[in-house]
C-alpha cells in the first residue's frame, strides 16, 4: 500500500474507534435506565 493509503485507512480507524469510544462514555455517563 502507498503512503497516502495508509494515512487514510490509520484515520478512518481512528474516527471509528473514537466515535464509539465517545458513544460507550456518553452512554456510560448517563446512570438511569431506559
Amino acid at each position: 500500500m502507498s503512503a497516502g493509503a495508509v494515512v487514510m485507512m490509520i484515520v478512518a480507524m481512528v474516527v471509528v474507534w473514537g466515535g464509539l469510544l465517545a458513544a460507550i462514555l456518553k452512554l456510560r455517563g448517563h446512570t438511569e435506565e431506559y
